[in-house]
């Protein structure tokens, strides 16, 4: 099953909002730190509602901690960035591949996207507009992943 990874996340209710998304579709959810928030965040709670019990959270503290956790895992590293090589409906999603997003303000660091196994971008329409709010990212990676592996 893909995993939705969040490097270094800052806003509150992007998070709350993947987390409840997680939630509706079994999905487990890694946090990857330093975060811009604490885990007890009104705003995070409030964003997730109650579901947060439904919600497979695993917390890494850095990078480096979470690529010792992945290392004992396996699975591909896919980075959605806007730079991203392949464009998300092209790439062809395996069951133990992790999607890895960014912070809201910069995304994905350099060292991250170097460590992915791909990189890929979604679309605009508008070259004015530079990206989708995170949390909307997370769900249309998220929803092409379980449409290609048969999982709708």
């Amino acid at each position: 099953m893909p995993q939705i990874v969040l490097v270094n996340p800052q806003i509150p209710p992007n998070t709350g909002n993947i987390a409840r998304t997680c939630a509706a579709t079994g999905t487990p959810l890694h946090l990857v730190g330093p975060l811009g928030f604490e885990i007890s965040d009104r705003y995070l709670k409030r964003a997730g509602l109650d579901y947060w019990r439904y919600v497979d959270l695993n917390y890494h503290a850095s990078w480096s901690e979470f690529q010792h956790y992945h290392q004992q895992k396996g699975g591909r590293w896919v980075g959605f960035s806007t730079s991203g090589v392949c464009n998300y409906i092209q790439f062809p999603f395996q069951e133990n591949d992790w999607l890895l997003f960014g912070c809201e303000t910069t995304g994905l660091s350099v060292e991250v996207l170097q460590a992915c196994h791909a990189t890929v971008h979604i679309p605009m329409a508008q070259t004015g507009v530079r990206s989708l709010n995170l949390s909307v990212s997370v769900a249309i990676g998220l929803f092409e992943a379980r449409r290609q592996l048969g999982w709708l």
